[in-house]
């Protein structure tokens, strides 16, 4: 266990930081999901954007790859523009 102050808080914040990481994670995987389970194009070009931006903010925060990230928004609007 660690003795100085500063190693503490850092521990503190750590377990803080990492909830956050997987809660973002985790909903924009959700979100993902969702997108994909749309039939609608209308429906799924309104819900696009807001998923680019989650998939952005991962990668921008370094919880994800930035070529991950391109290869998921990629993939999403082939999807999207691949919906009749």
């Amino acid at each position: 266990m660690a003795h100085h102050r500063s190693a503490l808080k850092r521990i503190r914040q750590n377990a803080k930081r990492r909830l956050q990481n997987r809660y973002f994670k985790k909903t924009t995987r959700t979100a993902i999901k969702n997108l994909r389970a749309v039939k609608s194009k209308a429906e799924a070009a309104d819900f696009l954007p807001k998923v680019v931006s989650m998939i952005d903010k991962l990668a921008k925060r370094g919880n994800i790859h930035r070529n991950k990230a391109a290869n998921l928004k990629s993939g999403l609007m082939k999807f999207v523009n691949g919906l009749a």
